[in-house]
């Protein structure tokens, strides 16, 4: 069996999942990856987001996150992959004051939405629509590469494809993702949300999201089989506000 077939397979909660965690997980779609979705509800989701990151502080605790890792770079080049309404960006922005951030997203609206305000107005803002898999940059364009709570997105598959990339273009990259609950908190967590699915867009996508969020062992999975000498690491993380996050950081040996 190929490693690309051998990943494709792999259930979301790693190679070694229980019987119960492979069954707690969908191939169903967030209306943020749907064709069928108007970009009003999209945005709505988006803009639920936004509100939740600034409630919990989440998108400084990013920021910050993300700075730690190129403390020792005087002018840090950063790219940062689906990042819908951008505020981890803004936030970088405003914490590092000679950084330069290329703020992207597969969704054209959300890049023009980003494009059309104040942080697309900033000198040291590019903004792009790009293809995680598909990153049109050299090698080593950027000093770190991030990826904030939207990596579930991506199917095995594909996500495999991202971290090579990312690792390409990138010295280092940085994904920040829902962390996936052992299989009786997921099943907890779901039986929460499942009353308010039907009725908010953004609670009908954390539902989802929930079931498509990546375990530890399923992260060293994707980075092995990008790149079998790639380097991972696990950073701690203890949220006051909010879900604990998965913080793992790739790079090529």
């Amino acid at each position: 069996m190929t490693v690309e077939l051998e990943i494709a397979r792999m259930p979301r909660g790693g190679p070694d999942a229980s019987w119960l965690d492979r069954r707690l997980q969908t191939d169903a779609l967030e209306y943020l990856d749907r064709d069928d979705v108007d970009d009003d509800v999209k945005q709505k989701v988006i803009a639920g987001l936004d509100r939740m990151g600034t409630r919990t502080q989440q998108h400084d605790k990013n920021a910050r996150i993300a700075l730690d890792l190129v403390s020792d770079i005087p002018n840090p080049r950063i790219l940062e992959l689906g990042a819908g309404h951008g505020k981890l960006s803004a936030r970088i922005l405003e914490l590092h004051p000679t950084a330069t951030v290329t703020v992207s997203d597969l969704d054209p609206t959300s890049v023009a939405n980003v494009a059309a305000g104040a942080l697309g107005a900033d000198p040291r803002v590019t903004t792009r629509v790009v293809d995680a898999t598909a990153i049109d940059a050299e090698d080593n364009s950027f000093d770190l590469v991030v990826f904030a709570l939207a990596f579930h997105h991506l199917p095995p598959a594909v996500a495999f494809r991202a971290i090579a990339e990312a690792t390409r273009v990138g010295k280092q990259f940085l994904v920040i993702d829902l962390k996936r609950p052992r299989p009786v908190g997921l099943l907890l967590t779901l039986a929460v949300m499942a009353p308010f699915a039907l009725v908010k867009p953004v609670v009908h996508d954390g539902f989802i999201s929930t079931l498509r969020s990546y375990s530890r062992s399923a992260f060293i999975a994707l980075g092995k089989a990008a790149d079998p000498q790639m380097r991972i690491r696990f950073l701690p993380q203890a949220f006051r506000l909010g879900p604990t996050p998965t913080v793992v950081v790739f790079s090529r040996s």
